[in-house]
């Protein structure tokens, strides 16, 4: 995969969910959306699926900077962070290259902080 970071770990689904969030709030970002693809799968399509979310992490600081750059850029926030259960009990945290995502605007400046993101991210995702 080339358009992010990844790493699985032997930890539950429940405690990988709160030790990410955890991990990403020490680096500064909050979740401001969550979408739970197990709940919304069995709801909407009445389909059995294994757990899984995408969380939109945000750092306010750093969307404000990318903002007063370009107010399209709002299209790519926020970041995603994804997590899901495998069949071997393990979970997968994925995050999206921030980088590689800001690099379609043309904006050196945007694509800095996408390496600052990426560098926070990555942090985060390494500390569980």
């Amino acid at each position: 995969m080339n358009y992010g970071y990844q790493r699985t770990i032997k930890k539950s689904f429940e405690d990988t969910d709160k030790l990410l969030r955890n991990a990403l709030e020490d680096v500064g970002f909050g979740i401001i959306t969550e979408i739970n693809i197990k709940k919304t799968f069995k709801e909407k399509l009445n389909l059995e699926y294994p757990q899984f979310k995408i969380l939109g992490a945000c750092n306010p600081l750093l969307a404000s900077q990318a903002l007063n750059i370009q107010s399209e850029v709002s299209m790519l926030m926020p970041c995603n962070i994804v997590i899901w259960e495998n069949e071997d009990s393990t979970v997968t945290i994925s995050g999206v290259d921030v980088e590689q995502q800001l690099r379609v605007t043309d904006l050196e400046d945007l694509v800095q902080i996408g390496r600052d993101v990426n560098k926070m991210l990555k942090t985060a995702i390494d500390k569980i």
